[in-house]
């Protein structure tokens, strides 16, 4: 079954990092892909540009009203996502609780549900 992991976290705290924290950081996310990716489980994943960049998008009247930024002020703010094969929920939960993101945001693990 496939699962999506939403990682959640404050953005701008990348922001503060120092160089070396944001390397480690990105070098602990390219072990954990690449741990995913052995494993076969590994179906997809980006990570989000900030959400300043985001355009939002509803129709009233008939007419698309579209508008810059985020949809919601909140602490976190969700910056990427894998979408990941697992036979279980209990197996997303334990690749969710393996993601760098989980130490310093929230993982939130949706089954998805096929549009067939």
């Amino acid at each position: 079954m496939q699962y999506l992991l939403l990682l959640y976290s404050n953005e701008k705290a990348w922001e503060n990092l120092s160089e070396k924290d944001q390397e480690e950081g990105a070098a602990a996310y390219g072990a954990y892909t690449e741990a995913l990716a052995q494993a076969g489980a590994l179906v997809g994943g980006n990570r989000l540009r900030p959400t300043d960049t985001a355009t939002r998008v509803s129709v009233a009247d008939g007419k698309p009203q579209v508008l810059d930024g985020p949809y919601a002020d909140s602490k976190e703010q969700l910056g990427g996502y894998y979408l990941i094969e697992a036979a279980d929920l209990d197996a997303a939960i334990a690749w969710a609780a393996r993601c760098p993101g989980a130490y310093h945001g929230i993982i939130e693990v949706r089954p998805i549900w096929p549009m067939d």
